[in-house]
């Protein structure tokens, strides 16, 4: 499995914005980076009437769309699956996978705070915190960086998850 880092953060705190800063500035350094987004309800990715919508609506449990330029796969399931399954599953031949979501997991994460929409972070700090994204500290005990701080971040993750 390759390793996981995982953004957690209350709704609206920035942690898309943050990873979509971040993922540039990791490319630049060569890393292959895939995202795993957690979502709480039903994913509609397939647009209806075409083929693979077709597929789907006849019963099909899996669809996987490919084209000289992306793939493209829909799945049913009966429960969430962990992120380390996934990250196992489709991103194994990947430098990194920076995931959204899955506070509940046992991986290394980096909380993500915005004292503008919440006055207080999450609540019951995860034990595996190993750094927080804010535009105020919140947690004196680890790693601060500020929101446009993004190549200190690469370097504390380069050194921190990916040992380089």
């Amino acid at each position: 499995m390759p390793p996981v880092l995982v953004f957690i953060g209350k709704p609206n705190c920035g942690k898309t914005t943050l990873i979509e800063k971040l993922i540039p500035a990791l490319v630049m350094k060569g890393l292959w980076i895939g995202t795993i987004k957690h979502h709480h309800g039903d994913i509609q990715m397939d647009i209806p009437g075409k083929d693979t919508w077709r597929h789907k609506q006849a019963g099909a449990q899996a669809v996987l769309l490919s084209s000289p330029t992306g793939i493209g796969f829909i799945q049913d399931v009966t429960e969430d699956t962990p992120v380390e399954v996934l990250a196992e599953r489709f991103f194994q031949d990947f430098d990194l996978v920076i995931a959204e979501g899955f506070k509940w997991t046992a991986l290394p994460k980096i909380e993500v705070f915005r004292s503008s929409v919440y006055d207080e972070p999450m609540q019951d700090p995860d034990p595996r915190l190993i750094a927080s994204v804010s535009d105020v500290r919140i947690r004196p005990d680890l790693p601060w960086f500020k929101t446009e701080d993004i190549n200190k971040l690469v370097a504390f993750i380069l050194k921190n998850i990916l040992n380089r």
